[in-house]
């Protein structure tokens, strides 16, 4: 890079703010951009879909994703059903499409609830340290050493099969891997020159964490959880296929394969399919959490 380049992109990256400059550098990285348009596609999806199922009171919903019509079971793709039929000769497509919003919605939930009870304790950990950090974090050491899955099983038997139960299930294991994050970015930006400032004119703790410290902390967090969405959808599937996570006939992907499983010799399709679609989501989500990792990594303005 010849010196005027370098010093416009200097001037360029000096004008703009944190976000702009990482959204900046993220579009820089194709992988990244190709993970997100396929997740925003999914997104568009799965309002698609329900914004379809409200304007027709489900009648599409009923007609095309859970109507069994067994003349055409197992059917393989052709130009009337793109991804074939399934073993009761449902539409694997129209699954798949109003199955999209069951993943996403359950991932994206619940890893936001584990970040927000995550978040609020490693920050209450992180900022007051002491005898407080040691209770809090002993105690996310007991759910660490638990296998996250093992916990998702045992809380979705305890409690039942229930949407509400599967998010419990699917959040707690991860609050306190994102406590430990939180903790960890809070110490190291507790101690800077305007939180100090902030006590010093006597602003409470409460407010000097939510205000200064965790916004300033926010970025690594971000892209943890973004990848943990990933994670998360794995999770969901794989409850899902051992029978205690969404139930049938609700067109969840794991449900999905599970109950192909039975017909994986006679038609390929209806478990290849919905898994190369897991695999995919999955693909996109850590592509575009690792773009967003090195957008927000000042080590990589360079």
């Amino acid at each position: 890079m010849s010196m005027p380049k370098k010093r416009r992109y200097q001037e360029d990256v000096a004008g703009r703010g944190l976000w702009a400059d990482a959204w900046y550098r993220f579009k820089k990285n194709k992988l990244a951009v190709v993970g997100l348009t396929f997740v925003v596609i999914l997104v568009c999806v799965s309002i698609g879909t329900i914004i379809l199922d409200l304007a027709t009171d489900n009648k599409v919903y009923e007609a095309l994703v859970v109507k069994q019509n067994l003349s055409q079971k197992l059917d393989g793709p052709s130009l009337k059903h793109f991804f074939g039929c399934d073993e009761f000769g449902r539409d694997i497509l129209f699954r798949l499409l109003w199955g999209t919003r069951y993943s996403l919605f359950i991932g994206v939930v619940s890893i936001l609830s584990a970040l927000i009870a995550g978040g609020l304790l490693g920050a209450v950990a992180g900022y007051y340290g002491g005898i407080t950090d040691n209770i809090i974090m002993r105690i996310m050491d007991v759910f660490l050493s638990i296998p996250s899955m093992v916990m998702a099983i045992a809380i979705v038997s305890a409690l039942g099969t229930s949407t509400m139960n599967l998010l419990l299930s699917i959040s707690i294991p991860q609050i306190p891997r994102l406590a430990r994050i939180v903790r960890a970015q809070v110490m190291s930006v507790k101690g800077k020159e305007f939180v100090e400032a902030s006590r010093a004119v006597g602003a409470g703790d409460m407010l000097i964490i939510m205000q200064y410290i965790i916004p300033n902390a926010l970025a690594p967090i971000i892209v943890q959880a973004s990848l943990s969405i990933g994670s998360a959808i794995l999770s969901i599937a794989g409850l899902s296929f051992l029978g205690i996570g969404v139930q049938p006939p609700t067109p969840e992907w794991g449900s999905i394969l599970s109950s192909a499983r039975t017909y994986m010799r006679d038609a390929w399709h209806i478990s290849v399919i919905p898994g190369l679609m897991i695999m995919l989501t999955v693909l996109s989500l850590n592509l575009a959490g690792d773009g967003l990792r090195d957008a927000l990594d000042p080590k990589m303005k360079n």
